[in-house]
């Protein structure tokens, strides 16, 4: 008895390192994979119909489409020979493993905020729970000179920032962890921060004055996250903001565009802790100058602006209202929504000629989405409705600045 005690005990002892070995590992792959989910990698690297994180879906630059990469543990066209040093100089740094510059498409820049630890979590995440997918990388339409990598070593230069976040001492912990998410992993400012004439951000945190102020994107306009109070967030407080993470609707407005993917993916799934920390930053950042509450403009007595109520009456009107408020979160209010007042119209042309994809969340679908009238709508009628509801609730956007040419560009380029 006391010999098989002995054995038990040698044998506990031996087991107990290997034990706390193993929590630890499946404890940093849990982080990894939350991690992930912050930053909606699979959104990026899975091609529709495709097997996650594969890669191969296509992304629109100036000079042509790039497309993304295989980020599986297979180690022919994955990453399954990458080490940690390979992993983390391509995510914070922009450089492949074999030493060739990656396209600023991957936000690389804001990544190379990322922690150390926060990079390690990862790379076990990948390289140790994702399920290796044989699927060779395609390479990009961008033609040539253009498609040379080499001055991407120029651009890196120029406008990589390459420091790691560091907490504001002057700040509290909520904010500082919602300014870790939102400017690092969460990498917020690719889409809503406008870009220069070399495709940079032109700033990556909110000491500058354009971080997150809003921007064109793929035939969407990306809104103001700012406090401005007829184009950003100004009329929100944090409970709309959070309410919008975990639901991509509130009373204000309702996801469209990439954000429903960024929803579905990504932010329904974080903390409580973090959604606030987001929220709780988002809500510190300033208002523009010259921004505010701008006076109503009356709807211009136009032939555009009758037609536009004619169209809006028997195409809208039913789930938006006659006063334009909805039933959010339901069916997402016009009256004082942002995106009606911002400074370009691609968003409400977009969603009013193709619709938006189903919210998902919890597993279950949204039950109204917003659906697709551009094959009963010519361009002119819907030039006339968007005209209609900029003069109606834009809260001073020029209702006159909508042209049928403009529905016929964004109708080619987004035709699905």
């Amino acid at each position: 008895m006391i010999r098989r005690l002995c054995v038990a005990a040698l044998l506990s002892c031996c087991w107990m390192p290997s034990a706390h070995a193993a929590d630890a590992a499946g404890a940093l792959i849990e982080r990894g994979a939350y991690l992930a989910r912050v930053g909606d990698c699979v959104a990026c690297h899975t091609a529709p119909k495709g097997k996650p994180y594969a890669g191969g879906l296509a992304m629109s630059t100036p000079v042509g489409a790039v497309y993304s990469t295989n980020i599986t543990p297979d180690p022919r066209t994955g990453i399954g020979t990458w080490t940690l040093r390979d992993f983390e100089r391509a995510l914070r740094h922009g450089v492949s493993r074999d030493g060739h510059n990656l396209y600023p498409a991957m936000p690389y820049p804001s990544y190379a905020k990322v922690r150390d630890e926060d990079v390690a979590a990862l790379y076990a995440y990948f390289m140790r729970a994702v399920p290796a997918v044989k699927q060779a990388n395609r390479e990009s339409d961008i033609r040539w000179p253009l498609n040379m990598r080499w001055p991407l070593k120029l651009w890196n230069l120029a406008f990589l920032d390459q420091e790691v976040f560091r907490d504001n001492a002057a700040q509290s912990a909520t904010w500082n962890r919602g300014a870790y998410l939102t400017q690092g992993l969460g990498h917020c400012g690719a889409c809503h921060t406008s870009r220069g004439a070399a495709f940079q951000e032109k700033a990556l945190d909110e000491r500058g004055d354009q971080y997150l102020q809003g921007a064109a994107l793929e035939g969407w306009y990306a809104s103001s996250l700012g406090g401005d109070r007829r184009a950003g967030l100004g009329r929100w407080n944090e409970q709309d903001l959070r309410s919008f993470l975990r639901t991509g609707a509130n009373r204000h407005a309702t996801a469209f565009g990439s954000m429903t993917d960024v929803i579905n993916n990504s932010t329904q799934h974080l903390t409580d802790a973090d959604t606030q920390a987001i929220a709780h930053y988002l809500k510190s950042l300033p208002t523009p100058d010259g921004a505010g509450l701008f006076a109503a403009v009356p709807v211009a007595t136009s032939a555009q602006a009758l037609s536009g109520a004619r169209v809006y009456g028997k195409y809208c009107l039913q789930c938006h209202g006659a006063d334009g408020r909805g039933v959010p979160p339901l069916l997402a209010p016009l009256a004082l929504n942002p995106n009606l007042a911002a400074p370009r119209t691609a968003s409400l042309i977009n969603v009013t000629l193709n619709g938006t994809r189903e919210l998902v969340i919890g597993g279950l679908p949204a039950p109204y989405p917003m659906p697709a009238f551009g094959k009963v709508l010519s361009d002119a009628e819907v030039a006339d409705v968007v005209t209609y509801l900029r003069g109606q609730w834009g809260q001073g956007a020029d209702p006159m600045s909508v042209s049928a040419d403009e529905v016929r560009k964004l109708r080619k380029t987004t035709r699905r």
